[in-house]
């Protein structure tokens, strides 16, 4: 007998701070009772995604997203590949996640890297899941890149993946409802430091990959934040109120796809 409904699969992306909105998304999915049988991230999404897939509470990952700032997942450590390190952002992690292997988390979970030698992403799903998640996080320039046992040079997967719908299908999803927090960006003034700067062009070089991303779901989600600057954590409850808004219009679309299904 086939089952009565479709297995369904969320794949958050990246976006620095505006990926924050996630949270708001998962909190309106959760109150509809809507099922999550799979969930894939790049860099800021691997962070909620892993949370969410570990077991922490909304409420919680609300609470954490109002008060946490950026001194607390990073700091200065200059080398020869970097200016900083997001060791603090693993140290947090450990500290908050229930569980850190993928096999006991309780969503299946896929973690989008990129090896920066040959441009190919590189997905976890086996192994330390807070290790995976950093390196999805780590930005080229600003956080060193993580040798692999395999020899791969890993980085942001945002470079190659930032829109995880390939990872959430290769879990098993029949369909996929992607998140994009960074469409429709709009930049109100000048970037007005390097970070600004080094992320407003990893957004601008991410959106052929994942406009083609996008065409591979069955639903995509674009919540409208796009006057959000990537640094704004301090915006947190804004973000997550965009991330509601949208996936609330969005519910008609959503419930519809577990329908999309032929019954025996």
């Amino acid at each position: 007998m086939k089952p009565d409904r479709p297995k369904i699969g969320l794949a958050l992306s990246g976006g620095a701070a505006r990926g924050i909105a996630h949270i708001g998304v998962l909190k309106v999915l959760e109150e509809n009772n809507f099922p999550i049988d799979f969930i894939a991230g790049t860099s800021m999404g691997s962070i909620i995604a892993g949370a969410y897939a570990a077991g922490m509470k909304i409420g919680l990952l609300e609470e954490i997203a109002l008060s946490i700032r950026w001194g607390d997942v990073s700091k200065v450590s200059f080398s020869r590949l970097a200016i900083m390190t997001n060791n603090p952002l693993e140290k947090l992690l450990r500290r908050l996640m229930p569980v850190s292997d993928f096999a006991k988390m309780k969503i299946p979970l896929a973690i989008v890297t990129a090896d920066v030698q040959t441009g190919q992403a590189v997905v976890f799903t086996k192994g330390d899941a807070i290790r995976a998640i950093r390196i999805s996080c780590s930005v080229p320039g600003f956080f060193a890149p993580e040798i692999d046992s395999e020899g791969r040079m890993l980085v942001d997967g945002g470079i190659v993946q930032n829109l995880p719908v390939d990872a959430t299908r290769s879990l098993g999803a029949e369909k996929v409802i992607a998140i994009d927090v960074n469409s429709g960006v709009e930049m109100t003034s000048h970037p007005a430091n390097i970070f600004q700067i080094l992320m407003q062009s990893y957004m601008v070089i991410g959106r052929g990959s994942a406009a083609f991303q996008a065409s591979h779901s069955d639903l995509l989600i674009e919540p409208n934040i796009g006057r959000i600057r990537v640094d704004e954590l301090e915006r947190a409850a804004d973000l997550i109120a965009g991330g509601e808004a949208a996936m609330i219009k969005a519910l008609p679309a959503a419930k519809a796809l577990l329908e999309n299904i032929e019954k025996a």
